[in-house]
């Protein structure tokens, strides 16, 4: 497996994971009436995201396996706070949970943000990801509620931790 910064052309691939992964990941912590409004909205990649040059894959043999990265713009209103940088999309392929992908994607993300100035990250976690994000030392502020439509909101927990740079890839 190996780590590499995504580009447009990644995009299909991109979305096709986020729709093997947050179906399968999120069924144990929310309702599944609440799926089925929410993950059309948030299963589509975006395109200035895996443009930026702050978003990662981990692929095998060309098919992607997880996906995630981070930006200094806050999601939804791109304000910028000095020295936060902000947690974006992460996900990995249900068949492929618990094999450090998600730990290679964030020690990659704490290296790149803290080597741009970053000192701490700040996620906007579902429920069923809070414990990989509290493993990688973020602390749940509070509970949000993040409108996907109208009569649409989706629960998540809103994460905030100092960037490690010492979370080694690949080790479970």
């Amino acid at each position: 497996m190996k780590t590499r910064v995504s580009t447009p052309q990644d995009l299909s691939a991109v979305e096709a994971l986020l729709c093997r992964s947050y179906p399968a990941m999120m069924a144990e912590a929310y309702e599944e009436r609440l799926l089925a409004l929410a993950l059309p909205f948030m299963m589509r990649a975006n395109p200035d995201l895996l443009a930026s040059g702050t978003f990662h894959v981990v692929e095998e043999d060309g098919r992607i396996l997880g996906c995630g990265g981070w930006t200094f713009g806050a999601p939804g209103s791109g304000e910028t706070i000095e020295g936060l940088a902000h947690l974006r999309h992460f996900a990995v392929d249900p068949a492929c949970a618990r094999q450090g992908i998600g730990r290679a994607l964030f020690a990659e993300c704490a290296r790149a943000a803290a080597g741009q100035g970053a000192l701490r990250f700040q996620a906007f976690s579902g429920l069923n990801a809070e414990p990989f994000y509290a493993r990688m030392g973020l602390k749940r502020l509070e509970i949000v509620s993040i409108p996907m439509a109208p009569g649409v909101a989706f629960p998540v927990a809103l994460m905030e931790g100092r960037i490690d740079r010492s979370v080694s890839a690949w080790n479970c």
